[in-house]
């Protein structure tokens, strides 16, 4: 059967993820990965899930494993309550909808706001995944300017001034993929030209737990409360095979969104639900996110040195305070690509950077690193074999 003509318009913008094409590759025998984001199995709480098991079938019975309501399961919108007050954000639990991980809100977002044509301003570069939800629904994205320090302000209020733009898409701290933070100065800017221009903001945090070094840096959903849409995940500090994430969303938005994931997907996993909320509220986030923190800076460490080691003086790379990713920069011209595949024929596998990028062309040059997945030792010595792919002896 011809089936290609009954697929609807919209698949001919739409692509497999490349970071998990990559990972196909990633998987053959003595590949060592520096490419995925994905969460070192060391750092999921392996001890304590019988017990917190346990702890959810006495205390919820067969409640656990029933449909739930699409907003989320009750305990765990309670204790998220409490969660983002840690984090600045005040919320009561009809803000919160508890989504099939992070992703399910972006794909939500998209489905909600976004109609051909429709202008969404995200930053260069950008988390990939945000653009493969938003994709499908066909809008114009419009390029934000960064830096060393994240989104300039000035690019945003320009955009802006222009009109048209249905909402903006950042990931603040820590972003997929250059590790960058932006600092509290450009928030209140930022936070102050969203509210001038009563703009949408969408703020993606799931990094900001895994901070090695320095302080935690105000939200923008804090600084800006009516203008944003805070999305965020326990994928990082419990596990990504329960595909919790949530949002915080002013009311008319949550609406929709409820709407949106009642055909989707009716509700999230009540089980898993459960399980999350018991790991919020019995303190065991608390306890074990040290553990993941001492888990992670002495391989960020490790990645950092064996970069001012071994990589050439044409390049720079970031140096961020915590999450999980490094971006590097090498000069005008190099095709990022090629060495890629040059890297992987010495088993050391990374994400070309031009895939972060809304506009095609940019990036060539630029490359994402991952320092979760391996041990110090390896990263050093794949490091290494990188600067020799870079700069062959």
């Amino acid at each position: 059967m011809g089936f290609e003509r009954l697929l609807a318009d919209r698949t001919s913008a739409m692509d497999v993820n490349v970071i998990r094409e990559i990972l196909k590759v990633v998987s053959q025998p003595g590949m060592v990965s520096l490419a995925g984001g994905i969460p070192a199995p060391e750092s999921f709480p392996m001890e304590i899930m019988r017990d917190l098991t346990s702890i959810v079938i006495d205390k919820y019975g067969s409640s656990a494993f029933q449909y739930d309501p699409t907003e989320g399961f009750g305990p765990l919108r309670d204790t998220l309550v409490d969660y983002l007050r840690q984090k600045g954000i005040q919320s009561k639990k009809e803000d919160i909808l508890v989504a099939s991980g992070s992703q399910g809100v972006l794909d939500a977002i998209g489905k909600v706001f976004i109609s051909k044509g429709d202008q969404v301003a995200v930053e260069a570069p950008t988390y990939l995944g945000a653009l493969q939800a938003f994709t499908p629904y066909e809008p114009e994205y419009i390029r934000l300017d960064t830096d060393d320090n994240g989104l300039i302000p000035g690019s945003l209020e320009k955009v802006l001034d222009r009109g048209g733009i249905k909402f903006i898409y950042l990931v603040p701290t820590f972003q997929n993929p250059t590790g960058r933070t932006i600092p509290l100065e450009r928030r209140q800017e930022i936070a102050a030209i969203i509210k001038k221009h009563d703009a949408l903001l969408i703020e993606d945090d799931p990094y900001s737990s895994l901070r090695y070094r320095g302080t935690d840096v105000p939200t923008l959903k804090s600084l800006a409360p009516g203008n944003v849409v805070y999305i965020s995940t326990l994928s990082k500090v419990l596990a990504p095979g329960l595909r919790i994430g949530f949002c915080a969303a002013p009311e008319q938005i949550r609406k929709w969104l409820v709407i949106v994931k009642q055909g989707t997907d009716l509700h999230s996993s009540t089980f898993n639900q459960a399980l999350a909320a018991e790991y919020i509220s019995g303190g065991f986030l608390a306890k074990h996110l040290p553990n993941i923190i001492n888990l992670y800076r002495p391989k960020q460490e490790a990645m950092l040195a064996a970069l001012d080691n071994y990589f050439p003086d044409q390049f720079r790379w970031s140096r961020p305070a915590g999450g999980m990713f490094i971006w590097a920069e090498g000069p005008r011209g190099l095709d990022m690509e090629q060495l890629y595949w040059k890297a992987v024929e010495k088993k050391v596998a990374f994400v070309p950077g031009k895939y972060f990028y809304s506009s095609p062309g940019e990036g060539i040059e630029t490359m994402r690193l991952n320092f979760t997945m391996t041990d110090e030792a390896t990263i050093d010595r794949s490091i290494k074999t990188l600067s020799e792919v870079i700069t062959p002896p």
